[in-house]
């Protein structure tokens, strides 16, 4: 599997080009349910001294107004990202009173999910749209599943790598395509050997009773508080948790055969009635309940483990903008929220996933047909529950194969790829960062998702016992940090002029909402 990469990068070696793979754009979204020193989700506003969360560019709401985004520029420096991520938080705990940030993906929904806070962005149009679309989001899905978190990846090749390796590849299509359909070709593998990211940094294999609701369930008694499963990696990737679990009843599967296939299939959700939808209404009393009854009421309601992105301008639909400018980088959602770190990841995960992304670019990336689209769903949900079972096979080119096999496998494929990266690191850090996940395929009591569950009983705890313990560990430590005056500076001239730009776009509006 890993002749594709060796050739190719023995092409960029030969060429004298290789160090164009290093210093790739990574950015981080990192979400983090505020909640009550009792653990309970927050019922407050998000805080107005952080600054509007409508135009804020590094502090924000996703679905809901307690659950709380950071969000990096994307740099080339991993430490000073990690950095910018850590004072994000750290300025943040500075403005939430005795409010903990939960340290884990699975939320513990003490007050039922009606309870949960959608999230608020203004007066403006724009903002009343955001609104909209989450009310809508809790009519579909339940507002539950909404407030689960998780860490994003968005990584970028560096931009004067593209013409050599289109080179490489003797491809005579104009920049732009050849772009694009390489990024679709990353997609593609990363959904391939995606199930590889939670089986090594889930960090979700119990959840809080709280949060089924008391819907049945199949899963095991960890204690009166606790369901897990015993081999589980990320029940939020598994079938309770973050996946297009209505996906059937409407029928929506985006094609990543090529860029204009993607925004074809998601547009034609996007603009397609759904009965199932229709029955909930668009508008009752005055109120906008959803934005509309299609399938889909935007893009961003497909829920996929990867995405091609671009950045959009304002009322700039995402599909708009990738069809205007192609792709600019590849978002990967399926990281759990990392417990052990204050910060919610940490470098040597960060380190991996860009060899994996630059391992899925370089490899050979076919279209995905039906049957194996079955077989990748199918491998994603086997780890996410089961990942850690050293019994586990997964499907592979209409076989079966070990998933220690298979993953031992990705990672030798790698080791190239760690020494072009690791060629003026006198630490060699890719090489550490993969010395670290190969350790953790052979050894499943190394992943995260054993770490969690191993803590758990340790201390002799219920998963809500656990998460609120490190939540106080990591705000203590957040809280015992000193930013610098420039930092200070930064975040507090961020909330102001942040605030700024909400009341322009709000005084700007000369349309009705409808």
């Amino acid at each position: 599997m890993s002749q594709a990469v060796e050739k190719r990068l023995a092409c960029l070696i030969n060429a004298r080009q290789s160090h164009l793979l290093q210093h790739g754009q990574i950015g981080l979204e990192k979400e983090s349910l505020r909640v009550s020193p009792e653990g309970a989700i927050a019922t407050t506003a998000h805080p107005a001294s952080l600054g509007s969360a409508l135009t804020h560019p590094y502090i924000t709401t996703d679905y809901s107004e307690a659950l709380t985004e950071f969000i990096t520029p994307p740099l080339n420096n991993i430490p000073e990202l990690l950095s910018f991520l850590r004072d994000t938080q750290t300025f943040t705990y500075q403005h939430l009173g005795d409010e903990l940030l939960w340290a884990a993906s699975m939320p513990c929904v003490l007050a039922g999910g009606e309870q949960i806070p959608i999230a608020e962005y203004g007066a403006s149009n724009i903002g009343a749209m955001k609104t909209v679309y989450r009310r809508g989001l809790g009519h579909r899905y339940g507002r539950m599943m909404q407030v689960i978190a998780g860490v994003h990846y968005n990584y970028s090749v560096p931009e004067h790598f593209w013409p050599i390796y289109q080179e490489i590849k003797q491809d005579r299509r104009t920049t732009r395509d050849f772009i694009d359909d390489a990024y679709l070709g990353l997609i593609r593998n990363l959904q391939r050997f995606g199930w590889l990211i939670p089986y090594l940094f889930g960090a979700s294999p119990a959840i809080c009773k709280s949060f089924l609701n008391g819907r049945p369930t199949d899963l095991q008694e960890f204690d009166a508080f606790t369901y897990f499963e015993p081999y589980a990696t990320s029940l939020r990737m598994g079938d309770i948790g973050y996946t297009n679990s209505k996906e059937a009843g409407v029928g929506i599967k985006a094609n990543y055969d090529s860029l204009a296939a993607y925004v074809s299939s998601l547009r034609r959700a996007i603009d397609t009635p759904c009965p199932l939808w229709k029955k909930i209404g668009v508008k009752a009393n005055g109120r906008y309940e959803q934005l509309n009854a299609n399938i889909l009421q935007i893009e961003n309601e497909y829920y996929s483990t990867v995405r091609p992105k671009q950045v959009p301008a304002l009322y700039e639909m995402p599909t708009q903008a990738l069809s205007q400018r192609g792709v600019r980088y590849v978002e990967l959602r399926s990281m759990d929220v990392n417990p052990f770190e204050p910060v919610g990841v940490d470098e040597q995960q960060v380190r991996f996933i860009e060899l994996f992304m630059l391992y899925c670019l370089l490899q050979d990336s076919p279209q995905i047909d039906h049957l194996e689209q079955q077989e990748i769903d199918s491998n994603l949900l086997k780890t996410a529950h089961q990942g850690r079972d050293p019994q586990l096979k997964l499907q592979r080119n209409s076989g079966q194969t070990g998933l220690k096999e298979w993953a031992s496998e990705i990672c030798d494929g790698m080791v190239a790829i760690c020494e072009q990266l690791d060629a003026s690191e006198p630490m060699q850090p890719y090489r550490q960062a993969l010395a670290a996940s190969q350790e953790a395929v052979c050894d499943p009591e190394r992943t995260l998702s054993a770490s969690v569950l191993a803590q758990m009983q340790q201390h002799n705890e219920a998963f809500f016992h656990f998460a609120r313990r490190t939540s106080q560990e990591h705000k203590a430590y957040l809280c015992s940090l000193n930013l610098s005056s420039h930092r200070q500076a930064f975040y507090e001239q961020e909330a102001v002029l942040s605030q700024q730009r909400q009341l322009e776009i709000e005084a700007a509006d000369d349309l009705s909402f409808d």
